[in-house]
């Protein structure tokens, strides 16, 4: 129940007072002045309680029983269909003879005020694999490289003398969620190959073996040495929809989380020391920090390890 912000009687006290009313015989003045409310108020909740119980005491719309010069149906139809033709509200309103807003009310209430409604995005279609190592996302983040910080009194950084990029390439199981990274001086295919081959030889350490990647369109995925290596390994390679990032949103998301608790979690004082906090952090993401799609359990309970081999693992 949503009560008017200034009301001063609850659903229970409105029973109250009309209960006080009818049962105790009060009088309209005595009550309202027993429960802070004027008489006419006091009325107005004896009444409705007396036709149609508690189910009355509920506030009701202030909007009226009908509105004899609301805008007519052929009107408003007329106004739907020109804003279906992407027409602005000044241009249906020239059309019209309305006032713009009168064409601002209705459009509001069509659901069409705003030109994203006037083509909403498509279903999110979430989909998972059946088993670990069914299909493993590629992607790539670039950070900057630098050194020299110095924390000022209130917190922010100051000093700091960048010196070009490093690259995040990571990797994360679409299954079980379980990530793998690593920084790398460049995101040349030959980086991409390595960071592959060490991706498939860490998952394979956890008993998963790898048959398919998903990456972006970037250059080093897209490279003929890339391929030969995906045939090498057995792995079949696809790809995202060109400038479609959502299409490999479980590495996308993995990359915020990292950015979020771990590059920007607090201040370092050159980038050697942030990527040297990379690994722990990285175990307790797989190991021990819930993961709300899993139900809040750690990435690791899903790689379909025993209890003895998990421990044996586990570092």
């Amino acid at each position: 129940m949503d009560i008017h912000k200034n009301a001063r009687l609850t659903l229970i006290r409105r029973e109250q007072l009309a209960q006080s009313v009818l049962l105790q015989k009060m009088t309209l003045q005595a009550a309202a002045t027993a429960f802070n409310v004027c008489a006419r108020t006091a009325a107005k909740w004896t009444r409705r309680y007396q036709q149609q119980g508690s189910a009355g005491l509920y506030d009701r719309s202030s909007r009226p029983h009908r509105s004899p010069r609301r805008t007519g149906e052929a009107l408003e139809q007329q106004v739907e269909q020109l804003r279906r033709q992407r027409f602005t509200g000044y241009h249906i309103a020239q059309i019209t003879g309305l006032s713009r807003a009168t064409i601002s009310r209705i459009l509001r209430r069509l659901g069409l005020n705003r030109w994203r409604d006037l083509e909403p995005a498509p279903p999110i279609i979430r989909y998972e694999h059946q088993a670990p190592g069914d299909l493993l996302h590629l992607d790539i983040k670039q950070l900057g490289r630098f050194a020299n910080v110095k924390v000022r009194p209130d917190g922010r950084r100051r000093g700091a003398h960048r010196s070009g990029w490093e690259y995040l390439h990571v990797a994360i199981d679409d299954h079980s969620r379980i990530a793998f990274s690593q920084i790398l001086a460049n995101f040349t295919a030959n980086a991409a190959i390595d960071f592959l081959r060490a991706a498939v030889t860490h998952y394979a350490g956890l008993g998963v073996r790898i048959r398919a990647l998903l990456t972006d369109n970037g250059h080093c995925y897209r490279s003929h040495a890339f391929r030969h290596a995906c045939v090498q390994l057995g792995l079949r390679h696809r790809f995202t929809r060109p400038y479609t990032p959502r299409t490999n949103g479980k590495a996308e998301r993995f990359i915020q989380t990292a950015l979020r608790e771990w590059v920007y979690a607090r201040a370092y004082q050159d980038s050697s020391q942030r990527n040297l906090q990379m690994h722990p952090w990285l175990h307790h993401y797989n190991w021990h920090r819930p993961h709300g799609s899993l139900n809040h359990a750690p990435p690791i309970s899903r790689s379909g390890l025993d209890q003895d081999n998990l421990l044996r693992l586990h570092n």
